[in-house]
């Protein structure tokens, strides 16, 4: 591949792959002096104040990390991000200049292990989804000094406009030895498990998370006692670790040549902890969905009695609940759903006192009024919940 990175132009007159990468470096440095300035400081700001904690201290790379993911996949409110509004505002942009910006909004997060170095390049395959990136920097070769075949890179990719499957890496880099293999899996796992939207980049794993999802659902119920759960948030925790270790047990049975004499990664840790905002909550709903997966609601169990006894409904506390779980972009339709279906001789009542219409009728209106209130939900075709991890994965995994 050094040769594919050699000259000016392509003999059809298009940027050459050298000629986009040096001008990704200024386009790069001109959007984040973009995303820095003050009109960005009422969203960024917070975000790495939150970030910094009580101590308010915060190390360059998890900054640099915070402020590439704000100017690529933030959504501001209007649900534009930073590289749209840099795009909009620079009417001096070529359409090669435009078509690589834009392409930045959709970046490759991962951990990936170093197979080879091609040139100027490194290909790297990402353990979260199974595929290779042949990828370089825009800062030059120097960028992979010291990182070797073997090793692992946690860092963000995006790509070089169309240039033949190219990739650059955005952002922060963290490099590690090969030594460091049973820790870079179990960091892998922990990131495929908490947002499996990155391992169905590989088309091949849809399916086989569909399938895995599935199994996973039965098992959950069987083992639960269900797939809808009200519980406070302690026993919530107790719950899904105990899951989860009985998950792991069963498959470490079901593999004892690979898992024979080896001690695996997080058998004897806690595999799941509530966010701060669920673990505050009196009550927890953990409802495991045929199509919408695992998911946890604050106060849910609030939110049944609503619907249990739409009296309540005249009171204050629970009309805010209910208009939360509305107007949250981070809650999906099912928990309304499922409510309203549970309870159809009071999701009327429930809902015409909350909006003031009394003509107001969930099984005419209720799909209606979800599509209104989170559209955001019905333009992306469902995923599965569960991520299918990929054979060196599973290998570093059990310690080969």
């Amino acid at each position: 591949m050094a040769d594919a990175v050699q000259g000016t132009h392509q003999d059809d007159g298009e940027p050459s792959l050298t000629d986009l990468i040096k001008r990704s470096a200024e386009l790069k440095g001109q959007l984040v002096a973009f995303g820095q300035s003050t009109r960005f400081d009422r969203w960024l700001t917070p975000l790495l104040l939150e970030a910094a904690g009580p101590e308010r201290q915060l190390d360059e790379g998890e900054a640099i990390r915070i402020i590439d993911h704000f100017i690529l996949r933030y959504r501001l409110p209007d649900g534009s991000t930073v590289v749209d509004r840099f795009v909009a505002g620079r009417k001096d942009l070529t359409a090669v200049d435009r078509e690589m910006l834009l392409g930045w909004r959709d970046p490759v997060e991962g951990i990936f292990e170093i197979q080879r170095r091609e040139g100027d390049a490194v290909v790297l395959l990402n353990l979260i989804d199974d595929l290779e990136y042949r990828t370089y920097s825009n800062v030059g070769r120097a960028a992979f000094r010291g990182v070797s075949k073997g090793g692992f890179l946690h860092t963000c990719l995006v790509p070089v406009h169309s240039a033949g499957g190219a990739w650059l890496v955005s952002g922060a880099m963290s490099s590690y030895p090969k030594s460091s293999a049973t820790e870079i899996a179990q960091a892998a796992l922990h990131l495929a498990t908490s947002q499996p939207e990155l391992v169905f980049r590989n088309p091949e794993k849809i399916e086989q998370g569909w399938q895995r999802m599935r199994e996973d659902r039965a098992a959950f119920v069987e083992f639960c006692g269900g797939d809808e759960l009200v519980l406070p948030p302690v026993e919530t925790v107790d719950l899904l670790n105990g899951y989860y270790r009985h998950r792991q047990e069963v498959a470490i049975a079901g593999q004892p040549d690979r898992a024979r004499g080896r001690r695996l990664p997080g058998l004897d840790l806690p595999f799941f902890e509530l966010p701060r905002e669920l673990a505050d909550s009196d009550t927890i709903g953990v409802i495991y969905d045929e199509v919408d997966g695992l998911n946890f609601y604050a106060d849910y169990g609030m939110l049944r009695n609503l619907f249990t006894d739409p009296v309540l409904a005249s009171r204050r506390q629970y009309q805010d609940l209910l208009r939360a779980y509305l107007r949250e972009e981070s809650i999906a339709p099912l928990p309304i759903r499922r409510l309203a279906a549970a309870h159809p001789e009071t999701a009327d009542a429930v809902f015409q006192k909350l909006l003031r219409k009394p003509g107001f009728t969930w099984s005419e209106h209720g799909e209606a009024l979800l599509r209104r209130r989170k559209p955001w939900y019905y333009a992306n075709e469902p995923r599965p919940g569960v991520s299918v991890i990929g054979d060196r994965l599973s290998a570093l995994a059990v310690g080969r």
